[in-house]
């Protein structure tokens, strides 16, 4: 892949995955930052990964997801280790939606979750996904289920709750 088209694919698909990985992780700044680091690893493995049948989108994604997930836990075990709260940042307004569906994300397990993003936010099928992740078809198909299920519920729930406050 030349350098042109390494930037027409970057420019095609950072918004996309950026907006993936914020729906994975919850957190826009996070999902940022690891898809760039993702991209830059790209690049330097350009040659291997973005050339022959692979799909460079996906393995910019996993790599992306890996690394959220890594700095997730390093940081939890940092808070753990000295109890303090962290510091807020300052960011855009979501609308009500948003906060609603990305607080019904949390709640789902992993698993769960990065199947419900995959599936419907970033439009891969279940057998590319089961190809992504590792896991057979019909685990994706179970996870799909009742992760759909699982937001399901905690959307209505969240909208009563929502319903609630307003009225008092």
């Amino acid at each position: 892949m030349t350098e042109d088209e390494f930037d027409l694919f970057y420019t095609a698909a950072c918004p996309r995955l950026v907006g993936q990985l914020y729906a994975l992780t919850g957190d826009y700044a996070e999902a940022q930052d690891v898809v760039q680091e993702a991209f830059a690893r790209a690049w330097e493995r350009r040659s291997s990964v973005l050339t022959g049948d692979r799909n460079p989108e996906a393995w910019i994604r996993t790599v992306a997801h890996r690394l959220a997930m890594s700095r997730w836990r390093r940081a939890r075990h940092w808070w753990e280790l000295v109890r303090g709260e962290p510091a807020p940042r300052p960011m855009p307004e979501p609308s009500p939606d948003h906060v609603a569906l990305v607080t019904a994300l949390r709640r789902l397990p992993e698993a769960q979750r990065t199947a419900i993003v995959l599936h419907h936010l970033c439009d891969l099928s279940v057998e590319q996904i089961a190809a992504e992740t590792g896991a057979a078809v019909g685990t994706i198909k179970a996870r799909l289920s009742r992760g759909r299920t699982a937001l399901a519920a905690h959307l209505v729930s969240e909208e009563n709750h929502s319903t609630e406050e307003a009225c008092v």
